[in-house]
């Protein structure tokens, strides 16, 4: 062991090997539980390859299908619609009501 053979303190070892204590903590750590060959192994980090995102299925949809995608996407595009229109709304009061004007980029008619 480094720190332990050295005599240095984890700030020390930190200074000298450029390495963080939190970092030099944890190598020292999995030493004394795993030894000194665990730390040669090395880990991959990251997410694994298979964990992407779903395939879509490849076989085409139905006429009924394709109409009811369509007819969600609209139903969540109006939704959006509708609650920017009331937060402009909302915004344009509130500057009424202080005495400004609403600016023209935000005036939906």
């Amino acid at each position: 062991m480094i720190l332990k053979n050295n005599h240095l303190t984890l700030h020390a070892a930190s200074l000298k090997y450029g390495a963080s204590p939190s970092r030099l903590s944890v190598w020292l750590k999995t030493a004394r539980t795993e030894g000194l060959s665990a730390l040669a192994t090395i880990k991959k980090r990251g997410r694994p390859k298979d964990m992407g995102r779903p395939r879509k299925d490849s076989k085409p949809l139905t006429e009924l299908e394709k109409l009811q995608k369509e007819n969600q996407e609209l139903r969540t595009e109006n939704a959006l619609l509708k609650k920017v229109r009331a937060l402009v709304e909302d915004r344009n009061a509130r500057l009424r009501a202080i005495g400004q004007k609403p600016s023209m980029i935000l005036k939906l008619n």
